[in-house]
């Protein structure tokens, strides 16, 4: 029996090289829309802090001014404060608006202020309302004005919003789309073995002695697909963060884990899972009915 057990193991060896192959490129597949949708969140964010939030000044008093960048600096919705005088300012409007009006007015009519970032979390019409109301409160007669876009605020949310729908229902049904072409490619690489969970059942083979070994090469073969997955994905990722150098501020070692493990999980799963349901079809198949 343990003769014909390897010779039908060897003769089932290209199917499951077959399978090993089929299931990495859809695990691959997976791996890019799932590094897209995790990193969706880290591209928002990005955006959401490049937005300039500007106090601008009424007073010109260094201690005065000095204290509200210490306000600002202080809460926890700051970053990168710092203050910037007419000449900042000016170089600022010129940068973003690509011009220099200084060949045309001979006096700088910006205002001093104190420029500041808000983390991602707080860049939304409601928070930073919030937060205008309180420096303005606490600094009345120093504030003149505090200025945003507010409409790319409120765009901004409203877009990251729809699209991280959208790649959610995406990957769902991805994810949907993978577990049934892996389950059916692991079935065809165990429709070779069929006569041989038969001959054993039939010379008294538990289902457990019978599923066993099965299990365990499912199990090391979604490892082999993943690992594969895992290795063309990291390629991609390095490809394109040597062709996007902005690319390399999304990447994170918590996401990457998340990812990686996620591949692993599905690919081992899945094989296993699959094999362990065509073994018990197998199994209470009729001999006549595997021809």
């Amino acid at each position: 029996m343990a003769v014909n057990g390897s010779g039908s193991l060897k003769r089932s060896k290209p199917n499951y090289i077959y399978s090993i192959v089929g299931v990495a490129i859809v695990l691959f597949i997976m791996g890019i829309m799932g590094w897209l949708f995790l990193n969706l969140h880290s591209i928002g964010d990005n955006f959401k802090e490049d937005i300039r939030i500007s106090v601008y000044l009424r007073t010109a008093d260094k201690n005065t001014i000095g204290n509200i960048q210490q306000f600002i600096t202080s809460q926890p919705y700051a970053k990168n404060v710092e203050y910037v005088n007419k000449e900042k300012a000016k170089a600022i409007w010129n940068k973003e608006n690509n011009e220099d009006w200084g060949k045309i007015l001979e006096v700088n009519p910006l205002p001093e202020s104190v420029d500041f970032f808000a983390k991602a979390n707080y860049v939304n019409v409601d928070s930073l309302t919030k937060i205008s109301t309180a420096i303005e409160t606490n600094f009345k007669n120093e504030v003149a004005d505090i200025s945003y876009p507010k409409s790319l605020v409120t765009n901004l949310n409203e877009r990251t919003t729809k699209i991280g729908l959208i790649f959610l229902v995406l990957s769902i049904v991805l994810c949907i789309i993978v577990i049934v072409s892996i389950d059916n490619t692991i079935r065809l690489a165990m429709f070779s073995n069929r006569f041989l969970i038969k001959t054993m059942q039939m010379v008294g083979a538990t289902r457990g002695f019978i599923s066993k070994p099965l299990l365990i090469r499912a199990l090391l073969n979604g490892l082999i697909s993943a690992f594969i997955a895992i290795f063309l994905l990291f390629g991609l990722v390095e490809w394109a963060t040597s062709q996007f150098p902005q690319i390399r501020t999304l990447q994170g070692i918590s996401t990457s884990v998340m990812l990686f493990g996620g591949l692993i999980v599905l690919g081992v799963g899945i094989s296993v899972l699959s094999t362990y349901r065509s073994v018990l079809k197998y199994l209470k198949m009729k001999l006549d009915e595997l021809y």
